[in-house]
């Protein structure tokens, strides 16, 4: 349920476009953050720190869109989430006493030290190539094709491609942390 409430803006975001265009579904997508963001609020009284990020860049970015009639703005959002999630990794893994996925996850797994920097360096790694991948195929895939086709391609990367190569990456983290896990005991 949570990932489907987490993919609310997305699915909000693609249906618009499909049915209209990718302005009509950016407005769509902001206002579906900002949706998601008060019944966060309304159900726990506090905001989570990645809804908040997304309102934010999909706001500045979304706005930008409309405001200049130019979906180049939208086409860079996925990017800019991509690696800031990766440069808060790698500057936790530089600067902090813990990582971020040990400061995310450490309640409910134990793990060596040496195995939460592998975790860490991977997902940035992870969040570097997808941003990357988003910009190849947002401003390089196709450049013959007319721009409603390359337009329609990159949402439609964007949708499933994105999430389908984020939880493939995911499940094969579960098998590389399977030998190295150790379940903590609720108190």
């Amino acid at each position: 349920m949570k990932l489907l409430f987490d993919m609310f803006p997305l699915i909000v975001f693609f249906g618009a476009f499909k049915f209209y265009d990718i302005f009509t579904a950016t407005a769509a997508a902001i206002i579906a953050t900002f949706i998601q963001v008060g019944i966060f609020w309304a159900k726990n009284r506090r905001f989570e720190t990645t809804h908040i990020l997304t309102l934010v860049i999909i706001s500045v970015f979304g706005g930008l869109t409309i405001l200049l009639k130019d979906d180049v703005f939208i086409k860079w959002k996925p990017t800019i989430v991509n690696w800031l999630f990766s440069g808060v990794i790698i500057g936790m893994l530089l600067f902090a006493k813990s990582s971020a996925l040990e400061f995310v996850m450490g309640k409910q797994i134990a793990l060596p030290n040496p195995v939460w920097r592998t975790l860490n360096w991977a997902w940035a790694l992870f969040f570097l190539v997808l941003g990357g991948l988003n910009l190849y195929i947002a401003f390089y895939y196709q450049p013959e094709a007319a721009p409603e086709i390359r337009t329609e391609t990159w949402v439609n990367f964007k949708v499933f491609w994105m999430f389908g190569l984020t939880m493939a990456f995911a499940i094969l983290q579960m098998f590389y942390l399977s030998k190295h896990i150790e379940l903590k005991e609720d108190p």
